[in-house]
Protein backbone atom coordinates (compact mmCIF):
# COMPACT_ATOMS: atom_id res chain seq x y z
CA UNK A 1 0.00 0.00 0.00
CA UNK A 2 1.27 3.24 -1.05
CA UNK A 3 -0.27 5.67 1.44
CA UNK A 4 -0.50 4.96 5.28
CA UNK A 5 -3.95 4.04 6.14
CA UNK A 6 -4.38 6.09 9.45
CA UNK A 7 -6.75 3.29 11.54
CA UNK A 8 -9.40 4.14 14.52
CA UNK A 9 -8.92 1.66 17.17
CA UNK A 10 -12.30 1.67 18.27
CA UNK A 11 -13.30 -0.11 14.68
CA UNK A 12 -10.21 -2.15 14.97
CA UNK A 13 -11.36 -3.75 18.71
CA UNK A 14 -14.68 -3.98 17.58
CA UNK A 15 -14.63 -7.65 19.12
CA UNK A 16 -13.17 -6.93 21.54
CA UNK A 17 -14.50 -4.27 23.44
CA UNK A 18 -15.25 -5.90 26.52
CA UNK A 19 -11.24 -6.35 26.99
CA UNK A 20 -10.97 -2.68 26.44
CA UNK A 21 -13.79 -2.05 29.19
CA UNK A 22 -11.92 -4.54 31.89
CA UNK A 23 -8.38 -2.77 31.25
CA UNK A 24 -9.69 0.40 31.87
CA UNK A 25 -11.69 -0.49 35.14
CA UNK A 26 -8.46 -2.47 36.61
CA UNK A 27 -6.70 0.91 35.78
CA UNK A 28 -9.17 2.84 37.11
CA UNK A 29 -9.27 1.28 40.18
CA UNK A 30 -5.19 1.87 40.10
CA UNK A 31 -5.54 5.27 39.48
CA UNK A 32 -8.04 5.78 42.51
CA UNK A 33 -5.87 3.73 45.14
CA UNK A 34 -2.19 6.03 43.83
CA UNK A 35 -3.05 9.56 44.28
CA UNK A 36 0.74 10.55 45.22
CA UNK A 37 3.64 9.14 44.31
CA UNK A 38 3.93 6.95 47.22
CA UNK A 39 0.50 5.28 47.08
CA UNK A 40 0.90 4.32 43.01
CA UNK A 41 4.86 2.94 44.47
CA UNK A 42 2.98 1.02 47.21
CA UNK A 43 0.15 -0.35 45.09
CA UNK A 44 2.51 -1.10 42.44
CA UNK A 45 4.34 -3.65 44.59
CA UNK A 46 1.07 -5.45 46.12
CA UNK A 47 0.48 -6.27 42.81
CA UNK A 48 3.49 -7.46 42.01
CA UNK A 49 3.63 -9.57 44.92
CA UNK A 50 0.81 -11.25 43.89
CA UNK A 51 2.23 -12.39 41.14
CA UNK A 52 5.04 -14.19 42.65
CA UNK A 53 7.70 -11.20 42.52
CA UNK A 54 10.13 -11.33 45.21
CA UNK A 55 12.60 -7.88 46.22
CA UNK A 56 15.33 -6.91 45.28
CA UNK A 57 16.74 -7.97 48.67
CA UNK A 58 15.07 -11.46 49.20
CA UNK A 59 17.25 -12.18 45.75
CA UNK A 60 20.17 -11.12 47.06
CA UNK A 61 19.94 -12.96 49.97
CA UNK A 62 19.27 -16.01 47.45
CA UNK A 63 22.47 -14.88 46.12
CA UNK A 64 21.96 -15.72 42.78
CA UNK A 65 19.53 -15.13 39.65
CA UNK A 66 17.97 -17.13 36.91
CA UNK A 67 16.26 -16.55 33.98
CA UNK A 68 11.96 -15.74 34.41
CA UNK A 69 13.10 -14.60 38.06
CA UNK A 70 10.86 -12.14 39.31
CA UNK A 71 12.05 -9.21 41.28
CA UNK A 72 11.14 -5.51 42.62
CA UNK A 73 12.86 -2.96 43.44
CA UNK A 74 12.11 -0.15 45.94
CA UNK A 75 13.52 3.24 46.22
CA UNK A 76 12.45 5.27 49.15
CA UNK A 77 8.47 4.43 48.29
CA UNK A 78 8.58 6.45 45.67
CA UNK A 79 10.17 4.76 42.40
CA UNK A 80 9.87 1.14 41.98
CA UNK A 81 11.30 -1.51 38.67
CA UNK A 82 9.76 -4.69 38.12
CA UNK A 83 12.64 -7.05 36.29
CA UNK A 84 11.81 -10.40 34.81
CA UNK A 85 14.91 -11.70 34.15
CA UNK A 86 15.64 -12.91 30.49
CA UNK A 87 17.57 -16.00 29.04
CA UNK A 88 20.17 -13.47 27.97
CA UNK A 89 22.40 -12.22 29.99
CA UNK A 90 22.08 -8.93 31.07
CA UNK A 91 25.45 -7.02 29.15
CA UNK A 92 22.95 -8.20 26.00
CA UNK A 93 20.93 -5.32 27.08
CA UNK A 94 17.54 -4.99 28.29
CA UNK A 95 13.88 -4.02 27.41
CA UNK A 96 12.77 -0.96 29.28
CA UNK A 97 8.93 0.39 29.47
CA UNK A 98 9.75 3.97 31.77
CA UNK A 99 7.56 6.02 32.84
CA UNK A 100 6.43 8.08 35.98
CA UNK A 101 4.09 8.12 38.47
CA UNK A 102 4.46 11.85 40.03
CA UNK A 103 1.93 14.32 38.90
CA UNK A 104 1.64 18.28 39.10
CA UNK A 105 -0.16 18.72 42.16
CA UNK A 106 -0.07 21.33 45.40
CA UNK A 107 2.09 20.93 48.42
CA UNK A 108 2.16 22.11 51.51
CA UNK A 109 4.68 24.50 52.94
CA UNK A 110 6.99 23.67 55.85
CA UNK A 111 5.25 25.73 58.32
CA UNK A 112 1.28 26.26 56.58
CA UNK A 113 -0.87 26.83 59.52
CA UNK A 114 -2.06 30.01 59.88
CA UNK A 115 -5.54 32.23 60.22
CA UNK A 116 -6.84 35.25 59.32
CA UNK A 117 -10.53 36.95 59.18
CA UNK A 118 -11.75 34.07 61.18
CA UNK A 119 -10.80 31.79 58.64
CA UNK A 120 -8.03 28.71 58.51
CA UNK A 121 -5.41 28.00 56.18
CA UNK A 122 -2.49 26.28 55.03
CA UNK A 123 0.31 27.81 52.70
CA UNK A 124 1.01 25.88 49.91
CA UNK A 125 3.85 25.49 47.04
CA UNK A 126 2.82 24.05 43.69
CA UNK A 127 4.44 21.36 42.14
CA UNK A 128 5.06 20.63 38.32
CA UNK A 129 3.77 22.66 36.16
CA UNK A 130 -0.13 23.84 36.66
CA UNK A 131 -2.56 26.49 35.51
CA UNK A 132 -2.77 27.85 38.97
CA UNK A 133 -6.76 28.73 38.22
CA UNK A 134 -7.86 25.66 37.41
CA UNK A 135 -7.12 24.62 41.20
CA UNK A 136 -9.21 27.15 42.72
CA UNK A 137 -13.10 26.07 43.88
CA UNK A 138 -12.83 22.38 43.38
CA UNK A 139 -13.15 19.88 45.81
CA UNK A 140 -9.44 19.17 47.09
CA UNK A 141 -8.16 15.97 49.28
CA UNK A 142 -5.39 15.94 51.61
CA UNK A 143 -2.76 12.86 51.42
CA UNK A 144 0.59 12.20 52.42
CA UNK A 145 3.14 11.16 55.51
CA UNK A 146 4.16 12.39 58.43
CA UNK A 147 6.99 11.28 60.61
CA UNK A 148 6.14 12.31 64.33
CA UNK A 149 9.09 13.49 67.04
CA UNK A 150 9.50 10.03 67.67
CA UNK A 151 10.12 8.49 64.27
CA UNK A 152 6.76 7.28 63.92
CA UNK A 153 5.13 7.12 60.23
CA UNK A 154 1.72 8.09 60.08
CA UNK A 155 -0.16 8.17 57.04
CA UNK A 156 -2.91 10.59 55.82
CA UNK A 157 -5.60 10.76 53.76
CA UNK A 158 -8.73 13.27 54.75
CA UNK A 159 -11.58 13.90 51.56
CA UNK A 160 -11.65 10.71 49.39
CA UNK A 161 -14.22 9.08 51.25
CA UNK A 162 -17.74 10.87 50.62
CA UNK A 163 -18.22 11.35 54.53
CA UNK A 164 -14.99 12.87 55.11
CA UNK A 165 -14.59 16.67 54.65
CA UNK A 166 -12.90 18.22 51.56
CA UNK A 167 -10.85 20.92 51.04
CA UNK A 168 -11.06 24.18 48.72
CA UNK A 169 -8.53 27.23 47.17
CA UNK A 170 -11.23 30.47 47.25
CA UNK A 171 -11.41 32.70 43.74
CA UNK A 172 -13.26 35.84 43.79
CA UNK A 173 -16.34 36.83 42.97
CA UNK A 174 -17.32 38.23 39.41
CA UNK A 175 -18.79 41.49 41.00
CA UNK A 176 -15.50 42.41 42.57
CA UNK A 177 -13.09 40.89 40.18
CA UNK A 178 -12.94 44.09 37.92
CA UNK A 179 -8.91 44.48 38.45
CA UNK A 180 -8.30 40.69 38.19
CA UNK A 181 -10.26 40.04 34.85
CA UNK A 182 -7.82 42.47 33.43
CA UNK A 183 -4.79 40.13 34.17
CA UNK A 184 -3.77 37.30 31.72
CA UNK A 185 -4.81 33.35 33.00
CA UNK A 186 -1.39 32.79 34.01
CA UNK A 187 -1.41 35.84 36.19
CA UNK A 188 -5.33 36.00 37.71
CA UNK A 189 -4.65 33.65 40.66
CA UNK A 190 -0.96 34.04 42.18
CA UNK A 191 0.94 30.89 43.49
CA UNK A 192 0.92 32.42 46.79
CA UNK A 193 -2.95 32.65 46.61
CA UNK A 194 -3.07 28.49 46.23
CA UNK A 195 -4.12 28.99 49.96
CA UNK A 196 -6.01 26.05 51.42
CA UNK A 197 -9.06 26.61 52.97
CA UNK A 198 -9.38 24.15 55.86
CA UNK A 199 -11.62 25.47 58.82
CA UNK A 200 -13.44 28.01 60.36
CA UNK A 201 -14.47 26.96 63.78
CA UNK A 202 -12.40 28.02 66.93
CA UNK A 203 -11.63 26.12 69.68
CA UNK A 204 -13.68 27.79 72.31
CA UNK A 205 -11.70 29.23 75.37
CA UNK A 206 -9.22 30.57 73.08
CA UNK A 207 -8.99 34.14 72.61
CA UNK A 208 -5.49 34.32 70.42
CA UNK A 209 -5.00 32.05 67.23
CA UNK A 210 -8.36 29.86 68.28
CA UNK A 211 -9.12 28.53 64.90
CA UNK A 212 -5.76 27.63 64.50
CA UNK A 213 -6.03 25.90 67.41
CA UNK A 214 -8.56 23.86 66.93
CA UNK A 215 -7.12 22.74 63.86
CA UNK A 216 -4.03 21.59 65.46
CA UNK A 217 -6.78 20.02 67.87
CA UNK A 218 -8.18 18.38 65.40
CA UNK A 219 -4.77 16.27 64.00
CA UNK A 220 -3.88 15.47 67.35
CA UNK A 221 -6.41 13.79 68.16
CA UNK A 222 -6.96 12.23 64.39
CA UNK A 223 -3.00 11.54 63.64
CA UNK A 224 -1.43 12.47 67.22
CA UNK A 225 0.63 15.45 65.33
CA UNK A 226 1.64 18.63 66.78
CA UNK A 227 2.21 21.61 64.59
CA UNK A 228 6.41 21.36 64.88
CA UNK A 229 5.72 17.35 63.13
CA UNK A 230 4.63 19.73 59.59
CA UNK A 231 8.43 19.86 59.08
CA UNK A 232 8.97 16.29 58.94
CA UNK A 233 5.94 15.83 56.58
CA UNK A 234 5.09 15.39 52.95
CA UNK A 235 1.86 16.39 52.63
CA UNK A 236 0.12 16.96 48.73
CA UNK A 237 -3.27 18.71 47.49
CA UNK A 238 -4.82 16.49 44.94
CA UNK A 239 -8.65 16.58 43.57
CA UNK A 240 -10.49 14.93 45.65
CA UNK A 241 -12.98 12.01 44.41
CA UNK A 242 -12.68 8.75 41.95
CA UNK A 243 -11.82 8.18 38.30
CA UNK A 244 -15.20 8.54 36.64
CA UNK A 245 -16.12 6.95 33.03
CA UNK A 246 -16.50 9.92 30.49
CA UNK A 247 -19.18 10.19 28.13
CA UNK A 248 -22.79 9.07 26.99
CA UNK A 249 -20.99 5.82 25.90
CA UNK A 250 -18.39 5.62 28.50
CA UNK A 251 -15.65 5.32 26.01
CA UNK A 252 -13.15 7.96 28.41
CA UNK A 253 -11.95 8.58 31.12
CA UNK A 254 -12.02 11.97 33.10
CA UNK A 255 -8.85 11.71 36.46
CA UNK A 256 -6.66 13.22 38.15
CA UNK A 257 -3.00 11.62 37.22
CA UNK A 258 -3.52 10.60 33.94
CA UNK A 259 0.33 11.91 33.30
CA UNK A 260 1.96 9.53 33.81
CA UNK A 261 0.50 6.67 35.53
CA UNK A 262 -1.62 5.92 32.60
CA UNK A 263 1.67 4.58 30.99
CA UNK A 264 3.10 3.74 34.12
CA UNK A 265 0.06 1.25 34.31
CA UNK A 266 0.52 0.02 31.17
CA UNK A 267 3.84 -1.07 31.34
CA UNK A 268 3.59 -2.44 34.77
CA UNK A 269 0.33 -4.40 33.55
CA UNK A 270 2.51 -5.91 30.75
CA UNK A 271 5.27 -7.05 32.34
CA UNK A 272 3.11 -8.89 34.48
CA UNK A 273 1.25 -10.89 31.96
CA UNK A 274 5.74 -11.65 30.70
CA UNK A 275 7.06 -14.93 30.86
CA UNK A 276 10.68 -16.33 30.01
CA UNK A 277 11.29 -13.08 28.08
CA UNK A 278 14.34 -13.14 25.87
CA UNK A 279 15.87 -10.12 27.54
CA UNK A 280 15.50 -9.04 31.06
CA UNK A 281 12.39 -6.91 30.90
CA UNK A 282 12.20 -3.70 33.10
CA UNK A 283 8.77 -1.98 33.89
CA UNK A 284 10.30 0.99 35.60
CA UNK A 285 8.22 4.09 37.22
CA UNK A 286 9.90 6.91 38.93
CA UNK A 287 9.46 10.05 40.79
CA UNK A 288 10.29 13.64 39.84
CA UNK A 289 9.65 13.50 36.33
CA UNK A 290 7.26 16.81 36.72
CA UNK A 291 10.34 19.02 38.20
CA UNK A 292 12.99 17.87 36.02
CA UNK A 293 13.86 14.05 37.00
CA UNK A 294 15.97 15.45 39.82
CA UNK A 295 16.79 14.09 43.45
CA UNK A 296 17.62 10.66 45.27
CA UNK A 297 13.70 9.21 43.82
CA UNK A 298 14.26 10.87 39.93
CA UNK A 299 15.68 9.46 36.93
CA UNK A 300 19.35 11.20 37.22
CA UNK A 301 19.34 9.56 40.49
CA UNK A 302 21.57 6.02 40.65
CA UNK A 303 18.68 4.42 41.62
CA UNK A 304 18.24 1.90 38.68
CA UNK A 305 21.88 2.03 38.11
CA UNK A 306 22.57 0.85 41.23
CA UNK A 307 20.00 -2.00 41.14
CA UNK A 308 20.89 -3.67 37.95
CA UNK A 309 24.68 -4.03 39.41
CA UNK A 310 22.87 -5.91 41.43
CA UNK A 311 21.31 -7.88 39.25
CA UNK A 312 24.89 -8.28 37.30
CA UNK A 313 26.47 -9.56 40.32
CA UNK A 314 24.13 -11.65 41.39
CA UNK A 315 24.70 -13.63 37.44
CA UNK A 316 28.13 -14.33 39.06
CA UNK A 317 30.21 -12.14 37.67
CA UNK A 318 30.09 -8.34 38.49
CA UNK A 319 31.97 -6.07 36.38
CA UNK A 320 31.62 -2.32 35.45
CA UNK A 321 32.54 -2.67 31.79
CA UNK A 322 28.97 -5.57 32.07
CA UNK A 323 26.95 -2.71 33.35
CA UNK A 324 27.98 -0.46 30.78
CA UNK A 325 27.88 -3.30 27.98
CA UNK A 326 24.16 -3.53 29.46
CA UNK A 327 22.86 -0.11 29.36
CA UNK A 328 24.17 0.67 25.94
CA UNK A 329 22.40 -2.35 24.47
CA UNK A 330 19.29 -1.65 26.03
CA UNK A 331 16.28 -0.67 24.08
CA UNK A 332 13.54 1.55 26.19
CA UNK A 333 10.29 3.16 24.94
CA UNK A 334 9.90 6.24 27.40
CA UNK A 335 6.54 5.61 28.47
CA UNK A 336 4.93 9.05 28.60
CA UNK A 337 2.17 10.82 26.90
CA UNK A 338 1.35 13.37 24.31
CA UNK A 339 -1.05 16.09 23.53
CA UNK A 340 -4.34 15.11 22.12
CA UNK A 341 -5.91 16.98 19.61
CA UNK A 342 -8.05 19.19 20.84
CA UNK A 343 -10.55 20.74 18.55
CA UNK A 344 -11.80 23.51 20.60
CA UNK A 345 -8.06 24.75 20.29
CA UNK A 346 -7.35 23.89 17.22
CA UNK A 347 -4.87 26.66 16.72
CA UNK A 348 -2.08 25.03 18.98
CA UNK A 349 -1.81 21.98 16.76
CA UNK A 350 -0.28 21.23 14.38
CA UNK A 351 -3.09 18.41 12.22
CA UNK A 352 -0.91 16.16 10.18
CA UNK A 353 1.46 15.54 13.04
CA UNK A 354 -0.79 15.04 16.55
CA UNK A 355 -1.84 12.48 18.37
CA UNK A 356 -5.95 11.77 17.64
CA UNK A 357 -8.37 10.32 20.43
CA UNK A 358 -9.42 6.94 19.32
CA UNK A 359 -6.08 6.41 17.25
CA UNK A 360 -4.03 4.28 19.23
CA UNK A 361 -1.31 4.46 20.97
CA UNK A 362 1.56 7.55 20.10
CA UNK A 363 5.14 7.31 18.90
CA UNK A 364 6.51 10.58 19.42
CA UNK A 365 10.34 9.95 17.75
CA UNK A 366 11.26 13.65 19.87
CA UNK A 367 9.74 15.71 21.87
CA UNK A 368 11.59 18.86 23.38
CA UNK A 369 10.73 22.57 23.10
CA UNK A 370 10.91 24.67 19.56
CA UNK A 371 14.26 23.62 18.11
CA UNK A 372 14.27 20.12 19.84
CA UNK A 373 15.84 21.50 22.79
CA UNK A 374 15.88 19.15 25.38
CA UNK A 375 14.68 16.19 23.43
CA UNK A 376 15.98 12.72 22.84
CA UNK A 377 15.59 12.40 18.65
CA UNK A 378 15.53 8.43 18.40
CA UNK A 379 16.98 7.43 15.41
CA UNK A 380 15.36 5.47 12.12
CA UNK A 381 16.78 2.29 12.98
CA UNK A 382 15.09 1.65 16.45
CA UNK A 383 11.92 4.06 15.18
CA UNK A 384 11.94 0.74 12.29
CA UNK A 385 12.22 -1.50 14.83
CA UNK A 386 9.67 -0.43 16.83
CA UNK A 387 7.38 0.44 13.84
CA UNK A 388 7.61 -3.90 13.05
CA UNK A 389 7.12 -4.73 16.28
CA UNK A 390 3.48 -3.13 16.39
CA UNK A 391 2.59 -3.72 13.69
CA UNK A 392 3.49 -7.80 13.87
CA UNK A 393 1.09 -7.70 17.21
CA UNK A 394 -1.65 -5.79 15.25
CA UNK A 395 -0.84 -2.43 18.00
CA UNK A 396 -3.02 0.21 16.17
CA UNK A 397 -0.38 2.86 16.42
CA UNK A 398 0.18 6.76 15.19
CA UNK A 399 2.98 8.87 15.97
CA UNK A 400 2.68 12.99 16.52
CA UNK A 401 5.26 16.07 18.23
CA UNK A 402 3.56 17.69 20.98
CA UNK A 403 1.79 20.88 19.61
CA UNK A 404 2.92 23.12 17.02
CA UNK A 405 6.92 23.82 16.51
CA UNK A 406 7.28 27.61 18.32
CA UNK A 407 3.72 26.74 20.46
CA UNK A 408 5.96 25.34 23.72
CA UNK A 409 7.49 21.78 23.67
CA UNK A 410 7.96 19.30 26.66
CA UNK A 411 10.25 16.73 27.90
CA UNK A 412 10.22 12.91 29.06
CA UNK A 413 13.02 10.81 31.17
CA UNK A 414 14.03 9.57 27.26
CA UNK A 415 17.05 11.91 27.28
CA UNK A 416 18.46 10.44 30.41
CA UNK A 417 18.61 6.44 30.17
CA UNK A 418 19.66 7.56 25.93
CA UNK A 419 22.57 9.56 27.70
CA UNK A 420 24.12 5.71 28.81
CA UNK A 421 23.54 4.93 25.52
CA UNK A 422 20.44 2.98 25.17
CA UNK A 423 18.27 3.14 22.25
CA UNK A 424 14.76 5.39 23.52
CA UNK A 425 11.75 6.87 21.85
CA UNK A 426 8.68 8.46 23.23
CA UNK A 427 5.76 6.04 23.62
CA UNK A 428 2.07 7.11 25.14
CA UNK A 429 -1.33 8.10 24.70
CA UNK A 430 -2.86 11.59 23.85
CA UNK A 431 -4.23 13.33 27.31
CA UNK A 432 -7.02 16.41 26.62
CA UNK A 433 -6.34 18.84 29.34
CA UNK A 434 -3.21 17.86 30.62
CA UNK A 435 -2.19 18.79 33.35
CA UNK A 436 -5.14 20.20 35.09
CA UNK A 437 -6.80 18.18 37.95
CA UNK A 438 -8.89 16.29 35.69
CA UNK A 439 -7.26 14.71 32.63
CA UNK A 440 -8.75 12.67 29.87
CA UNK A 441 -8.09 9.50 27.64
CA UNK A 442 -9.61 7.24 25.21
CA UNK A 443 -10.40 3.86 26.38
CA UNK A 444 -9.29 2.01 23.52
CA UNK A 445 -6.38 4.09 22.82
CA UNK A 446 -4.54 3.24 26.41
CA UNK A 447 -5.49 -0.47 26.00
CA UNK A 448 -3.96 -0.26 22.18
CA UNK A 449 -0.65 0.82 24.68
CA UNK A 450 -0.84 -2.07 26.93
CA UNK A 451 -0.99 -4.35 24.20
CA UNK A 452 2.02 -2.46 22.52
CA UNK A 453 4.23 -2.96 25.65
CA UNK A 454 3.50 -6.17 26.08
CA UNK A 455 4.37 -6.62 22.21
CA UNK A 456 8.08 -4.54 23.04
CA UNK A 457 8.62 -7.00 25.68
CA UNK A 458 8.35 -10.50 23.54
CA UNK A 459 8.99 -9.98 20.36
CA UNK A 460 12.62 -9.95 18.66
CA UNK A 461 13.26 -8.91 15.57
Amino acid sequence: MLKREVKNAWEFEKNNLEEVMNYSDEYMKFLDNGKTERTSCREIVRLAKEKGYISIEEAIEKGSIKPNDKIYAVNKDKSVALFVIGQNELQKGMKIVGGHIDVPRIDLKPNPLYEEANLGFFKTHYYGGIKKYQWATIPLAIHGLVILNDGTKVDICIGEDENEPVFCVTDLLPHLSKDQNQKSLAEGIEGEKLNLLIGNMPLYGEEKESIEKNILKILNEKYNMVEEDFLSAEIEIVPSGKARHLGLDKSMILSYGHDDRVCSYAGVKAILDTENPLYTCVALCVDKEEVGSNGNTGMHSRFFENTVCELISLEGDYSDLKLRRSMANTKVLSADVSAGYDPNYPEAYEKRNSAYMGHGLVLSKYTGSRGKSGCNDANAEFMAEVRRIFNQADVIWQTAELGKVDQGGGGTIAYILANCGAEVIDCGVGVLSMHSPYEVVSKVDIYEMYKGYKAFFNINL
